[in-house]
């Protein structure tokens, strides 16, 4: 749905054991996903100083995951990899690892069986999605969204490409107040992080730090009252 930019039940699954007996978190990618994380609590991670909100978890500390993570001042994990991939949104302050440091609103791209030890030296906050990239999806990718220009989208919305590999598709999308998109589908799915102001469709309202996954083919129609700014993927969900 990128590319149209360009031109149920709301569910919070409970944690469960997996086949293999470990801790999976909202795995049911057929599901309609709705989590507002700023009223989610933080949780410890085995790094001190480190926090965060999970949103998907596959296995208790490996898999597919995605989260929101704080880090504290001073705080620092230890060289990891990234078997299939990591891929962040610096939300707040500044992200660090020795490959370089990274302000509030870089997009960054860790490609699959990267390494890296991650830091903050004032401390951060990030929104991470980790080991779900296609094993061919290669690229390293550091975007400074305060300095890379916005393309004219569908109506008046603004759109900041971020990365597309086949099918799947990652922006920014600006909405200006009072804007209204064209109902549409969603092939491979969406994911939307709402970064400010309030996204609106038939079903509900989710202000600032909503999370939002609509699996394949779901469909609807969005539109905003006041200026938005949303993060969104497309067709990276299971499509059976």
């Amino acid at each position: 749905m990128v590319a149209s930019w360009l031109v149920e039940t709301n569910t919070l699954l409970n944690g469960a054991l997996s086949h293999q007996g470990q801790y999976m978190l909202n795995m049911n990618f057929a599901e309609r996903m709705i989590i507002n994380t700023a009223k989610q609590p933080w949780l410890a991670s085995p790094a001190k100083g480190v926090w965060r909100k999970p949103l998907e978890r596959e296995d208790k500390e490996s898999g597919h995951t995605t989260s929101i993570v704080k880090y504290e001042a001073g705080s620092a994990f230890k060289p990891h990899p990234h078997p299939l991939g990591e891929e962040i949104f610096v939300l707040e302050g500044v992200f660090s690892d020795e490959h370089g440091d990274y302000p509030a609103g870089t997009y960054l791209r860790n490609p699959p069986n990267s390494v890296h030890a991650p830091f903050s030296k004032h401390g951060c906050v990030i929104f991470v999605k980790l080991n779900q990239f296609d094993a061919q999806d290669s690229k390293i990718v550091r975007v400074n969204t305060h300095e890379t220009p916005w393309q004219q989208g569908q109506g008046n919305l603004q759109v900041m490409p971020l990365h597309s590999f086949e099918q799947q598709h990652t922006a920014l999308v600006k909405w200006p107040a009072n804007e209204r998109f064209i109902p549409h589908t969603h092939f491979g799915g969406e994911e939307i992080l709402v970064l400010a102001g309030e996204f609106i469709d038939e079903r509900g309202q989710y202000p600032q730090g909503t999370w939002l996954r609509s699996p394949h083919l779901s469909q609807h129609t969005p539109y905003v009252v006041q200026p938005t700014l949303i993060l969104v993927k497309v067709g990276h969900l299971a499509i059976e």
